[in-house]
């Protein structure tokens, strides 16, 4: 099933931060069991989607067999879609009642390159490829969503729209790939909202924060080209070797002496390639990096910084400096009034002692193309298992998640889509 690229005519109309009811439905008791209520009928779903996709994991941008898995799930459910971003769908729920507005739940669907060691029943069974970042929960929780929606469309009036968004994990994001494709133009939504597991946090509690929350990442490349030569005869060339070693030591300045301190900032290599031997000085020498970075700004202004020190480093050392810098995600910037809708709606559910507050993080995510865009907010799910059992860290190959969390995570994520639709 389809939908065309616009299906109503939403009116264009600016981002105004006005402020929002306090009389809001969601502090009625009569919401929250509503909600809890929706999310256990759906959650037997949901689980039994995400073993299926923990099972049978797929790379950036080619999750071709998710996709797949996720129409079917959409097509017996009568909920149209549309493909994105080549591997990707969004998926489309129409209220019943008075209403027009439109609002984004957006789940990642990509694996990472990780050989799995959980001994879970519904272990990857594709070598080398493991759902170690809980994307398969993101995109069950997301279904879990949409199915509880369609079938209480009568609760609400608008639309909401579920994004299973491919090539998280891999650069240029499939979030620039969604926007650049325009599917979200002329909705004006009234909010985007991402859900991520934190395995940092016990099932049944969330994490927010509102402004400023994920660093910029870009990827750093840099080749330095001499001479090479006998190592045993260094003054008959010009080592790309030394002048890399020197460079390193010399790219620190640009956090430490460069960046003002107040700016969380991080540049750190992790790929050196010099393919010499114990007596052969190479004539080319291979840095890979990620600067980290909390400040657009300074973003722009570090990375001009990195090619100059490149530049100076190489002169001196009598060898040429290829830098290629590829731009990677921005920011992570949560909108203050759409997190507070959030954040409330969480504190409901839960109680406000089970809402933290969350630190600054220097990962990035390509949910922060969004934040460019639109009002957005992202939030952590707690998975961590109450009893204290080890859930292993994000992006480890023992990475296991409390499939109990799914049922907070389905809640929340309808009593956000309703709250904003409502309010917004």
């Amino acid at each position: 099933m389809r939908f065309p690229l616009l299906i109503r005519n939403f009116e264009a109309r600016p981002v105004e931060t006005t402020g929002f009811r306090r009389d809001t439905i969601m502090e009625k008791s009569m919401e929250k069991e509503w909600l809890y209520e929706t999310a256990g009928t759906v959650l037997g779903e949901a689980i039994g989607l995400r073993r299926e996709l923990h099972r049978r994991p797929e790379l950036s941008f080619r999750e071709r067999e998710t996709a797949e898995r996720i129409a079917r799930m959409l097509d017996g459910a009568g909920i149209p879609y549309r493909r994105v971003a080549g591997t990707g769908l969004l998926a489309r729920v129409e209220g019943m009642a008075e209403g027009d507005a439109c609002v984004v739940l957006r789940a990642d669907i990509d694996a990472l390159p990780v050989m799995e060691e959980t001994g879970l029943e519904y272990a990857s069974e594709n070598p080398g490829v493991m759902h170690a970042c809980g994307h398969d929960i993101h995109a069950a929780c997301l279904m879990g969503t949409l199915l509880g929606l369609q079938r209480n469309r009568d609760r609400f009036g608008g639309a909401v729209l579920g994004l299973f968004q491919p090539g998280e994990e891999t650069h240029p994001g499939g979030a620039s790939l969604v926007l650049r494709e325009g599917v979200l133009d002329g909705l004006y939504p009234v909010a985007v909202i991402g859900q991520h597991v934190a395995p940092e946090l016990p099932t049944g509690t969330f994490g927010f924060r509102s402004g400023m929350y994920m660093a910029s990442g870009d990827e750093i490349h840099i080749t330095l080209r001499g001479t090479g030569g006998h190592g045993g005869l260094p003054h008959t060339l010009t080592d790309p070797v030394l002048a890399a070693a020197q460079l390193i030591v010399s790219l620190q300045q640009v956090v430490s002496r460069f960046v003002p301190a107040e700016i969380p900032a991080v540049l750190s290599f992790g790929k050196i390639v010099a393919d010499g031997a114990t007596n052969v000085i190479p004539a080319e020498v291979y840095l890979a990096g990620t600067l980290r970075m909390m400040s657009e700004q300074w973003r722009a202004k570090a990375k001009k910084r990195i090619r100059e020190i490149a530049e100076g480093v190489a002169a001196a050392y009598g060898v040429t400096a290829e830098v290629d810098i590829r731009d990677g995600y921005p920011n992570v910037v949560n909108d203050a009034e759409v997190t507070e809708r959030v954040k409330r709606v969480a504190e409901v559910l839960v109680g406000r002692e089970r809402v933290s507050e969350l630190g600054l993080r220097m990962t990035a995510e390509d949910f922060g193309f969004y934040t460019q865009r639109f009002r957005s907010v992202f939030y952590r799910l707690g998975v961590g298992f109450p009893d204290g059992r080890k859930t292993g860290g994000l992006h480890t190959s023992t990475f296991v998640a409390d499939e109990e969390a799914m049922v907070h995570g389905i809640a929340l994520m309808t009593g956000a889509a309703l709250e904003c639709l409502r309010n917004g």
